[in-house]
């Protein structure tokens, strides 16, 4: 569990003073990346003073190292960069549809589990009314139509 003491590397807590000493560059420099669109550090409120997040200075030392130990110009660590943000976009949105298929299959097995017994008592010629079907989790809406003077107007009535 998350607590107010327990910083995530999300948090923007650093001033840029901090961030540059801790990334082994000068304030301006960083600066300078933010206008090229290299980091993003948040905005403190009031002020508005720049906070760089413990993710923002390992971004910082990924530009330096590209830049000084691969020799990669600063408009193409931008576009290493922002590759790797559509990447890590992609992944979650991938992890996210892995989870919803998952679900639907367990949603699926219920309904064929559901089916098949109403196939069973169907073929023993039982009174389906009086069968009880297992259902492990289903969403169901149902819908009533509406009978009287008012049927014409106002809000359906399927939230019984």
């Amino acid at each position: 569990m998350s607590t107010p003491y327990e910083p995530s590397d999300d948090m923007p807590v650093y001033v840029i003073s901090v961030a540059a000493q801790l990334s082994g560059m000068h304030p301006q420099t960083l600066r300078a990346y933010e206008r090229l669109g290299l980091v993003s550090p948040g905005r403190s409120q009031g002020k508005g003073h720049r906070r760089y997040s413990m993710r923002d200075i390992l971004a910082l030392r990924e530009i330096q190292r590209l830049s000084q130990e691969e020799g990669v110009n600063l408009s193409g660590i931008k576009l290493l960069l922002d590759e790797h943000r559509e990447l890590e976009q992609a992944r979650r949105l991938i992890a996210e549809l892995h989870a919803e298929v998952a679900q639907l299959r367990v949603e699926l097995e219920s309904t064929r589990a559901v089916a098949a017994r109403l196939a069973e008592l169907r073929r023993s010629g039982s009174d389906t009314r009086s069968g009880l079907v297992p259902v492990r989790s289903a969403r169901v809406a149902v819908w009533e139509p509406m009978t009287g003077p008012s049927s014409g107007t106002g809000p359906p009535r399927g939230d019984k």
